[in-house]
């Protein structure tokens, strides 16, 4: 795994609804982000974005912020390069799945390129906190393409 990404594995809770209905499956609950984990230095924001079947969502990277990603719904293949030319990790990529059935955290540090690609033909609900809110005057975000030569990732590999 890249020097600095933290996956937690997100436990579900049975949610026990106030009336029987059996008509009503029930439902769950599940506890994301706690402050007192440390895994989120400081709060910043949390951004929810949808992606649709197949959808690529390439790469980009961040100087000071890091991100906590957390799939909802569907199935998506993360991908994270490391850019960091001081980590022992420099230059390695890695793989994550998550999503529906497979819960979990992803924690991504500043340095670290990341996409993802939409592996269900159920959307994918992403949440995302950062330490940092978005600037849009000076945005933290520097862009790379999906089919960047020096990354060399086949998207096509994720199942």
């Amino acid at each position: 795994m890249i020097q600095g990404v933290k996956i937690k594995n997100l436990q579900l809770h049975r949610d026990v609804p106030d009336t029987q209905q059996p008509e009503v499956p029930p439902g769950f609950l599940m506890e994301v982000l706690r402050a007192d984990e440390n895994l989120l230095k400081k709060f910043g924001q949390s951004t929810m974005t949808v992606a649709y079947a197949g959808m690529i969502k390439g790469f980009h990277s961040h100087e000071r912020q890091e991100d906590l990603w957390f799939m909802a719904t569907g199935r998506a293949g993360v991908v994270l390069y490391d850019l960091r030319p001081d980590s022992p990790t420099y230059k390695q990529t890695a793989v994550v799945y998550a999503g529906a059935d497979d819960y979990k955290l992803i924690v991504i540090p500043s340095g670290v390129a990341h996409g993802y690609k939409v592996l269900s033909a159920e959307p994918v609900y992403l949440f995302y906190h950062t330490t940092e809110p978005y600037d849009p005057a000076q945005p933290d975000e520097k862009r790379i393409p999906f089919n960047d030569p020096e990354i060399g990732f086949d998207w096509s590999s994720l199942k």
